[in-house]
């Protein structure tokens, strides 16, 4: 049986990978990010993509190409970012960002397009947000039985720490976020096989940051597989990282061979950003190390033609294929239990 699924907030389709692997067919994707729209129809030519505010999308228009066939599967990831610890600067108090309201967006597809199985992914501390728990009590409502959880993506398989709230629910029975597979996949894994960035054929792992000598001088002074800037002697501190209680701690970081990442952020290009240098080479990670870190294909497309800001921002913001498959497919079992 061919089931039906639609992505909304589907960014460069890290989503819609994991469900495409699951089995679904992806009919219809939405965002407001060009870069993000070109990305998306690069590696999934066979979707109805469209580059557009969801407050603005009508239900018709994802109706229209279902054309009276069954919607099964909903799934998107708001864009919340008010309720992100790093935006929070890990305090308890929410950053008023007006991306916070698109939740509700969620709830109106979702109660307009009545789709048999719904999911949701987003920052945990989203679950402290009214507007969050307004939109579980009304999923109730309409029946959908909602079930949350707070659950880290390295206990799925993928090769980095990243804790996100998970949110499913159905109108055929119950439905629980899907276990961790507790395969440990580390850096080594996912990247150690790579061949060196200048003999590469990938214009994805060519490109790299570009540092002043005194940085360079700084990333190599800072131990091999898992050192840090705390590391250095003091002379190659920066200055801006001598004072107390600046920055992070995995700032200027190398990651290491035998362990996951770190999270692969919308930073992930810049070594100020985060735990992003690797664990032997002088450099930051690569694009493509980026986004192998984050469970992509190895050839999944991306554009080269775009700023490194923005392609690290795809690579980060997105939701790890081999999550959302895990995911998707425990869906797609509970379809073929109800309706196979």
């Amino acid at each position: 049986m061919e089931y039906l699924s639609v992505d909304i907030f589907s960014g460069c389709g890290g989503l819609s990978e994991g469900m495409s692997q699951a089995g679904f067919k992806v009919i219809f994707a939405i965002d407001n990010n060009k870069d993000a729209v070109t990305t998306y129809k690069m590696n999934h030519p066979t979707t109805k993509v469209i580059e557009k505010d969801i407050r603005k999308v009508n239900t018709a228009e994802i109706t229209d190409i279902l054309n009276g066939r069954t919607l099964h599967f909903l799934a998107g990831c708001p864009p919340c970012q008010g309720f992100s610890s790093v935006r929070r600067l890990n305090k308890k108090e929410n950053v008023d960002d007006n991306r916070n309201d698109l939740i509700l967006q969620y709830l109106r597809l979702v109660n307009e397009l009545k789709p048999l199985t719904i999911m949701m992914e987003n920052v945990p501390g989203l679950t402290n947000y009214y507007l969050f728990n307004d939109m579980m009590k009304k999923l109730k409502k309409l029946e959908y039985n909602p079930k949350a959880r707070v659950i880290d993506v390295k206990d799925y398989g993928v090769p980095q720490r990243r804790k996100r709230l998970v949110m499913v629910g159905s109108l055929l029975g119950e439905l629980n976020v899907a276990e961790g597979i507790w395969e440990n996949v580390t850096v080594r894994d996912s990247i150690g096989n790579l061949e060196p960035v200048d003999l590469t054929n990938d214009p994805i792992h060519k490109m790299t940051v570009r540092h002043t000598q005194k940085i360079l001088k700084m990333i190599t002074l800072i131990p091999k597989n898992g050192g840090s800037r705390t590391d250095l002697p003091k002379k190659y501190i920066l200055e801006c990282h001598k004072k107390d209680n600046v920055g992070f701690n995995d700032i200027y970081g190398r990651l290491k061979w035998d362990n996951v990442a770190s999270t692969i952020t919308g930073g992930c290009l810049n070594p100020s950003k985060g735990r992003f240098l690797h664990p032997e080479a002088d450099r930051c990670i690569t694009p493509r190390e980026a986004a192998l870190l984050q469970s992509f294909p190895e050839n999944y497309k991306f554009p080269t033609d775009i700023s490194k800001t923005s392609l690290a921002s795809l690579i980060g913001n997105a939701l790890p294929p081999k999550f959302s498959y895990i995911q998707s497919k425990n869906i797609k079992e509970h379809l073929d239990k109800y309706l196979g």
